[in-house]
């Protein structure tokens, strides 16, 4: 991939900006069939990026991704914390001794999506962010195959991440305090698919402007 770690830190203001900015509506989400501290958990770790955004400017990909993971799993509370660590670590883990490119970034996200799955022990159709990261991630396998630009790629990830989102409107939750819920948790959209959906869309804006 052609672009550098060291658009981490405008990626991260980026994310950080998309989650202020829907912080009342994600909780709003989270009140109705979670825990409620989805948007305070996940923007501790977001602070805790920001502050290491520099570090992680000068690393490589894989490094940058090392150090990301590590620094959610310390500082992100509640199921996040954990899965979007285990997302990153597992990233880096599949980019080691590979070249960057496009084709082998979509491989390594697939495998990190897998870990991510088995973590949670969640599927898609559980309402769940794996609702909008499992079809992200084929999609760009499948955009890997094309000569699409970058933009046209990130573009189509962003609505598949939207289709994805809404989507666990009417799904039955099966996992985490959603599930006790049972057929009242249909009708609600997942915070955490949310968020995931807020990040892509924070991160597709940047990518295309670099690119």
């Amino acid at each position: 991939m052609p672009l550098s770690p060291a658009l981490f830190p405008q990626i991260i203001d980026s994310i950080a900006d998309a989650i202020a900015s829907h912080a009342e509506a994600i909780t709003e989400l989270d009140q109705a069939i979670g825990d409620g501290d989805h948007v305070f958990n996940l923007q501790r770790g977001i602070q805790a990026l920001q502050d290491g955004g520099a570090e992680i400017a000068v690393l490589d990909w894989p490094a940058a991704w090392q150090k990301i993971g590590m620094i959610l799993m310390s500082s992100v509370g509640g199921a996040s914390g954990s899965l979007y660590a285990t997302l990153f670590i597992s990233l880096s883990k599949n980019s080691h001794d590979k070249p960057l490119d496009l084709r082998n970034f979509a491989c390594a996200l697939a495998l990190a999506v897998d870990a991510v799955k088995l973590r949670g022990k969640a599927d898609a159709g559980e309402k769940t962010m794996l609702d909008v990261l499992i079809p992200v991630a084929n999609a760009l396998t499948e955009a890997a195959e094309t000569d699409a630009t970058l933009t046209e790629i990130v573009d189509r990830l962003c609505r598949v991440a939207e289709a994805g989102v809404e989507a666990t409107r009417n799904m039955l939750a099966t996992k985490g305090r959603a599930s006790f819920l049972g057929e009242r948790s249909i009708g609600h959209i997942d915070a955490g698919a949310k968020t995931a959906q807020l990040m892509i869309a924070a991160i597709a804006g940047v990518l295309k402007q670099a690119g």
